[in-house]
């Protein structure tokens, strides 16, 4: 049988955030940056997502990354995000699963007890330490790029709830951060389509309402998801709390959330709740954990930034082969509006 596509991944979950990560099938893409490379995906190229992501092949709670040859001397290599609807700049749950699949699989070489490794994201440099036995990839710490805060407290009108206040972050996304008791919610999983539909909502208002460019690179604007956030609670080497992360089109990460939780560091620290070095255990809706900390404090065009580092781990939980028949009627796949809002 002839196929005109054929393209291998490795699937990776890290701590329940479904991903995949692309080992062969796809060449190096044009750009002299990581940055660039994404961006002609997302302008020129796009057919690649939409072959992955959409159905038949894949489905809305799955991210996809393409491992592609670092443009900066100072990385191994980089790596370009999908997700269902858009490109991000940098993602923590992906940065642990390409990290796990690339070392399980020895597409980079892997060095027992301990190998470091420099990634460029989109986002820029992402400096990665992970624990390794028995040819298994334990744990991955990674080193995040500046996260900061736009502003706190900004007051946003959301169609059918009123006003409310939220915080706005950068930790490799933008991030309109809402207190979840607040708004009665404990961040239990049977609440897990109200969250869903409230912030989505959340997110509209505030993006149309809370201007959010990034000052080093203005290509990266505008809120994109809602952070939910629990009570913060002190326990035994830190500090715990919960959290839900709500991805478009409308679903919740089912991880910590990397680049949520590099978010919440940077607006903890500028209301004075969290110090360098003290540890974030943060959960996700289902229970599971990153642990954040604040490796130094820096500034950000002038303004306070902090450098954040997450520590999480992925788990390979299966090895596909996707194919594409030229008289396949889905090229590029389709969606639909039990998944994805209608307005799309």
């Amino acid at each position: 049988m002839r196929f005109s596509r054929m393209i291998n991944v490795v699937g990776v979950h890290a701590c329940g955030e479904l991903n995949e990560v692309i080992t062969g099938g796809v060449l190096d893409v044009p750009g002299r940056t990581v940055f660039e490379k994404m961006k002609h995906l997302e302008t020129k190229a796009d057919a690649l997502r939409l072959f992955l992501l959409n159905e038949p092949r894949g489905r809305v709670t799955q991210c996809v990354n393409l491992i592609v040859p670092a443009t900066d001397p100072d990385a191994d290599f980089g790596f370009i995000i999908m997700e269902s609807e858009y490109y991000v700049p940098m993602s923590g749950s992906n940065t642990i699963c390409t990290v796990t699949a690339m070392l399980e699989t020895g597409m980079f070489p892997m060095t027992e007890p301990v190998t470091e490794l420099t990634l460029e994201a989109p986002a820029g440099l992402v400096r990665v330490t992970a624990e390794c036995r028995d040819g298994k990839c334990r744990s991955v710490r990674f080193v995040n790029v500046p996260s900061f805060v736009f502003g706190l407290d900004c007051p946003v009108d959301v169609p059918g709830l009123g006003t409310i206040s939220v915080d706005v972050a950068y930790g490799g996304m933008i991030y309109a951060v809402v207190d979840a008791e607040s708004l009665g919610f404990q961040i239990v999983p049977s609440e897990g389509r109200a969250l869903v539909e409230l912030g989505e909502r959340i997110k509209k208002a505030a993006a149309e309402q809370v201007p959010a460019v990034h000052p080093e690179n203005s290509e990266i604007h505008t809120i994109n998801q809602t952070l939910f956030t629990g009570p913060v609670e002190t326990v035994e080497g830190g500090l715990a709390s919960r959290n839900t992360v709500v991805v478009s089109p409308g679903r919740l990460d089912r991880s910590p959330c990397g680049t949520g939780t590099c978010a919440r560091l940077a607006v903890m620290n500028a209301r004075g709740l969290i110090e360098p070095g003290q540890k974030l255990f943060h959960r996700s809706i289902i229970g599971t954990e990153f642990i954040g900390e604040i490796v130094e404090t820096t500034d950000m065009a002038g303004a306070p930034a902090i450098r954040p580092a997450i520590t999480g781990s992925g788990w390979i939980t299966a090895f596909h082969q996707y194919v594409l028949d030229p008289s396949d009627p889905f090229p590029t796949g389709f969606n639909l509006p039990d998944g994805y809002p209608p307005t799309r």
